[in-house]
């Protein structure tokens, strides 16, 4: 079994999501007591946070690429950064290492053509949702159109994230919101929907919707099994 490294902390909530579903499906797969072997590395979200808002991603990506060598020397065979927004800065974090850095964006995509759909709404961090780095290689690689909210409803869906999940807060009337979002997308032509942060699958699920739902958490955590055990 391969060593999966973990970049957290942004936020704790979803990271410990990664922990959780790692070890559930190497258990399921392995069978007995067995658990993943993973090494985390969690940053402090409270120093990220301020620096997003300011847009200052040239020192958020120094943290970024600080952690992943410290992973890779603590002897990591790949990296997963547990966030989807943070995905702005693989190329750059890739650069800074030898061991492989396990796409969000590119698995997801995967998942959607093996769905058969073609247009998928897009939900996440402001950065995430209006930022070209998701959107661009799921158009111009996979041939995948997206669709985000309008500007009124981004601000909503980015403020939840930030105000409520990232400190484990759900709330109904939130689930709602996201839930009413979610059916103007479809109205708009989206066929799915991709939870791309990883703290949405912590406040919306299948059970709550028709809509076929990415959950880009799980979707990653379980990619990362599949390369750990030799399944790809």
């Amino acid at each position: 079994m391969k060593t999966i490294g973990l970049v957290g902390g942004m936020t704790a909530e979803s990271s410990a999501e990664y922990y959780r579903i790692i070890n559930q499906m190497v258990r399921e797969r392995l069978g007995g007591i067995h658990s993943g072997k993973i090494i985390m590395y969690s940053v402090d979200f409270g120093e990220i946070e301020p620096l997003m808002e300011a847009g200052n991603w040239e020192r958020i990506t120094e943290i970024l690429k600080d952690a992943a060598r410290r992973l890779e020397r603590s002897g990591a065979d790949m990296l997963l950064l547990c966030t989807n927004t943070m995905h702005k800065l693989a190329e750059p974090i890739q650069s800074a290492i030898r061991i492989p850095l396990l796409s969000i964006i590119e698995v997801t995509a995967k998942r959607i053509l093996d769905a058969g759909l073609k247009t998928v709404g897009l939900l996440g961090t402001r950065f995430t949702m209006e930022d070209d780095f998701y959107r661009r290689p799921l158009e111009q690689k996979f041939r995948i159109k997206t669709i985000i909210p309008d500007k009124e409803d981004r601000e909503k869906v980015h403020r939840i994230i930030m105000d409520e999940l990232s400190i484990g807060k759900i709330e109904t009337e939130s689930r709602n919101t996201y839930l009413r979002i979610i059916e103007k997308l479809r109205a708009e032509g989206a066929e799915g929907i991709i939870l791309g942060c990883t703290e949405i699958p912590l406040l919306v699920q299948a059970i709550h919707t028709s809509v076929p739902l990415f959950d880009t958490t799980r979707l990653h955590a379980e990619a990362a099994v599949d390369q750990a055990l030799g399944k790809e």
